[in-house]
Formats: C-alpha cells, structure tokens, sequence
C-alpha cells in the first residue's frame, strides 16, 4: 500500500509518521497538491490532501490514471473536492469529520478577546516601554448579545462558553437544534441575529448558499459597529464588503483564522515577498483587523486525532470495511 500525503509540513510529517503502520509505502511531500505536483501521486494506492490541496476534476482525472483509489483528507471541510467526478472515476474520498471543535472554538474566544482589549497593541506598546492607555478602550462582554451562526459542535461549544461571559446568545441554523435549547442558547431566524447581536461569529460550512454570506448587504443589517468572527470557512465573507464595512465603522471589529484566497499565502512564509493581493493587503491596514494564518485547528490534540483518524480511514478502506467518513457526492 503507497501513500502520498500532500501539503506536509514538518510536524505534519512527524504526526503522520507516528500514526501510520511502518508497513505501508508512505510518503510526505510539502507542496500543496496542484498540475505541477500531483506527479508525486503517480503508483500511489491513496492519496491524503488537506484544505488547501486541489481536488477538482482534472486532478482527479490524473489520480485516477495513476492508480489512485482513495483519497484521504486530513480536514472536515470537503467543498475543493469535485465529489461527482471523484465518483464517476471510482475514486473514494474520506475526511475526519471533526478533529478538535474545543480548539476551534477556544481559538474564535481568543480572537474576541484579543480584539476587543487590543492586546495584540498592548503588546507591542509596553514591550516599547509605552504604557499609555490612549486608544485601548475595550467593553465589557458581560450583557452583550453574541450570534453563532451554525450550531454544529464548534458553534454549541463557542455559544456555551459566551454564556459563561454572561452574554445572550442566539443560534442560527437552517435545521432546528434541540442541543441548542438543553444549552440556554436560542435559535432564531438569520435576519433577527443580524439585527440584534453586537458580536456575530461564523461556524457553517461552506456551500452554495453560505457562499459570501457576510456581503455588503448582510453587514448593512448589522448593528452599527458589531464585531465579526470567522474560523470557519474564507469564502463565507466577501472581502470587498469587509473593505467596505471597515472602512464606513459599519464593523468595529474584524477576527479571521480564514480567508477566500488564502490558498496563495496560508501555511508559508512571504515575509520576504511582496504580497501581491491587494485586497488582503487592505485588510491587514485596519488596526481593528486581526488576522492569524488558519491555526484554529492547531492544537497537539488536533494534529493527532487527524492523523489517527486519517490512518483509520484508509485502513478501513484496504480492508474491504464501510467507510464511516466517506463523503459521497
């Protein structure tokens, strides 16, 4: 059995080296899996990709003319995967569906934390030996209303613990949430959380229908000033509608561990390069923005359980076994 992992990094190939079975043919390279680098696939049984590798149809195509039968994501996110293509080739595609929602949601708290007693700036000032308090001015989360949109185990998790805050917290979720209401949390249509929460934090996956979700029409239904959140999926924000926002006070606030075209920059190194996308660029000159580079995710916990995980889905699938993660089209 050959295995080929694409986008490893260093503690990638560490994890991946304890998890899998030394019998197996298994094989790390650190590009992101693209044209130029899928010709590392060729003789693999499986591949493993991550969230930013390229699954489309014409990937797909060449895995299968290499053999490929199964390809293993090391996300819970599958929307750069052509599932209809990857089932018309034969091939199978399996994820790990959740790896670690505590991290996740620890990390969306440390965003609005961070942003709203700017202690990303505290940081920076005293280490300068300034110790003025000028422009520091946060707010009490105490009695303030928080919106979690989606009510997966990432948001319900985010929701609870802003209840610890003493915040009220409103749920939106196109399918109703009986663990919402056992957790105090109120479920409500999108149109009223946009309208009533001062912070609003983002949980659903990505799809056709939450697809730019927050655009310029949404965030005109906020309250003036509210504090946006994304750890979920880039492409759930429009950026030129955050621009926008920011620039009219419309979000007082911006958090984001995502971003719709972070597949150029996220998991390498540009701080020698000039980063060619302006719209980015813009976002990162606001000093109520505060950006980290998709490491929600990034506990020891995590990278464990989606290395185990990962092992176990294609070890069921060598063995003949139902595939309890696969994702079909």
């Amino acid at each position: 059995m050959k295995v080929v992992s694409f986008s490893c990094k260093i503690y990638d190939r560490q994890q991946l080296c304890r998890s899998f079975p030394p019998s197996w043919d298994s094989q790390t390279v650190e590009p992101i899996l693209d044209k130029h680098t899928v010709v590392y696939a060729k003789d693999a049984d499986v591949v493993s990709a991550f969230v930013n590798d390229q699954l489309n149809a014409e990937i797909l195509q060449i895995l299968a003319g290499y053999g490929v039968k199964m390809v293993a994501l090391r996300c819970a996110g599958f929307n750069h995967v052509d599932l209809a293509a990857a089932h018309r080739l034969g091939i199978k595609i399996t994820r790990v569906p959740a790896y670690s929602p505590y991290a996740v949601a620890e990390h969306t708290i440390g965003l609005m934390l961070a942003l709203n007693r700017k202690l990303y700036k505290a940081y920076n000032r005293v280490r300068e030996g300034n110790f003025a308090l000028n422009g520091m001015l946060g707010f009490d989360f105490y009695g303030k209303t928080v919106g979690v949109i989606g009510a997966g185990k990432i948001g319900r998790l985010v929701g609870e613990r802003m209840k610890a805050f003493g915040c009220q917290v409103l749920v939106y979720d196109p399918y109703e949430c009986s663990a919402c209401e056992a957790l105090g949390l109120e479920q409500v249509p999108l149109a009223t959380l946009y309208q009533r929460c001062d912070v609003i934090t983002l949980h659903c996956p990505l799809t056709a229908e939450t697809n730019h979700l927050i655009n310029a029409d949404s965030i005109a239904k906020m309250k003036k000033g509210v504090m946006l959140i994304n750890t979920g999926r880039g492409a759930l924000m429009e950026p030129e509608s955050l621009v926008a926002g920011l620039k009219s006070a419309q979000i007082g606030y911006l958090g984001m561990d995502v971003y719709e075209k972070e597949g150029a920059l996220f998991f390498e190194d540009h701080s020698c390069e000039i980063i060619q996308d302006d719209v980015f660029e813009r976002l990162l000159s606001f000093p109520n923005v505060l950006v980290t580079g998709h490491q929600a995710y990034f506990t020891q916990e995590a990278i464990t359980h989606i290395a185990e995980t990962t092992r176990d889905n294609i070890q069921m699938f060598m063995d003949g076994e139902l595939l309890l993660n696969e994702v079909t089209a």
